[in-house]
């Protein structure tokens, strides 16, 4: 069988393959530009990259698309689904690893250690006297997305001290307050309400600029914003405008709606903001267990089972996967 990569995976998901396929590594973001490798694929394996409708139809003998990640806007699943192709995902693969880089912003936000580094470097000790800095022990922390990520990024917080409030339109206030946190059914309250503000939802049609002028507007002039999730949730125009303008306090962000984002891109250049590249899933222990489980259901997929962390489990009612039995986990 054969194994294509649009970039290699880590050494320890690497090995998994060893002996069974043949693996072609692209270092190429676009399976368009490799169709000719993709024609004898069995298997497509993505990074941050993209897998569009023309790639999947142009790969005759694809049996599955895996993704390490549990994000998948980069792939056209209903055309997978359309073809019976699963997408498999990584789901809790990664949770520590965002949950602890989104605490991580927040606490170099509240510290205000960006600015006062860059301008102790310049010869500025006055910086010290700025009065941004401030304790978490208190604040309220607003999660938009109660999910795995969300409910760990939580559980690091409440052990600051802070007071929990959470967003989530696929949970009952009694599951959110299971949680310990606050229930919000409009997410504009919370909003209005916390001190700090963590997005952890995935990107949709739905979810697309959920956090605009008007949402920001409402936010406290004293509150941060941190989005580990997704680029295009949050309004990069209208963050700008509000960093610049002391609509909000601050703001962390570790993905872009293009990415990489340019150097003169103005969300670079704005006040009170610290940036990742895209890197809050890339921690040593985050990325094995990725690529292990990624190729682990892409194995198990090619040899005709059921894998069930897939991004559309509907793909199975496909008439190429009756009489499948479930993969054991």
């Amino acid at each position: 069988m054969k194994f294509v990569m649009t970039q290699a995976v880590c050494p320890e998901g690497m090995q998994l393959l060893d002996g069974i396929a043949d693996v072609y590594v692209a270092d190429n973001q676009d399976p368009n530009n490799y169709l000719d490798e993709m024609r004898d694929a069995a298997a497509l394996i993505v990074r941050i990259a993209k897998c569009d409708a023309n790639a999947i139809e142009n790969s005759p003998k694809l049996k599955v698309i895996g993704r390490t990640g549990v994000g998948y806007d980069s792939v056209d699943v209903k055309k997978a689904t359309e073809l019976g192709i699963p997408v498999v995902i990584t789901p809790g693969a990664n949770n520590r690893s965002v949950a602890e880089h989104a605490v991580a912003m927040i606490f170099a936000l509240s510290k205000n250690l960006i600015e006062a580094q860059n301008e102790m470097c310049k010869g500025n000790w006055e910086i010290r006297g700025a009065k941004k800095a401030f304790e978490l022990e208190g604040k309220t922390v607003g999660i938009l997305g109660l999910g795995a990520i969300g409910r760990e990024t939580a559980k690091i917080c409440k052990g600051c001290g802070m007071r929990m409030a959470a967003y989530d339109p696929f949970m009952t206030k009694e599951q959110v307050e299971g949680y310990g946190a606050k229930y919000y059914e409009d997410y504009v309250e919370l909003l209005k309400d916390s001190d700090v503000v963590s997005i952890h939802v995935p990107l949709t049609d739905q979810t697309r600029n959920m956090i605009s002028k008007k949402e920001l507007s409402v936010m406290k002039p004293t509150a941060l914003i941190i989005n580990c999730s997704r680029g295009g949730i949050i309004n990069e125009a209208d963050l700008v405008e509000a960093l610049n303008n002391g609509v909000i306090a601050g703001a962390g962000t570790d993905v872009f709606c293009s990415e990489p984002p340019k150097t003169d891109d103005p969300l670079l250049n704005c006040r009170n903001l610290i940036v990742s590249p895209h890197s809050a899933a890339q921690t040593r222990e985050a990325v094995i267990k990725m690529a292990q489980m990624c190729i682990k259901g892409c194995l198990a997929v090619v040899e005709g089972k059921k894998w069930p962390y897939v991004a559309d489990k509907s793909v199975y009612e496909h008439e190429k996967w009756k009489g499948a039995d479930w993969a054991e986990i």
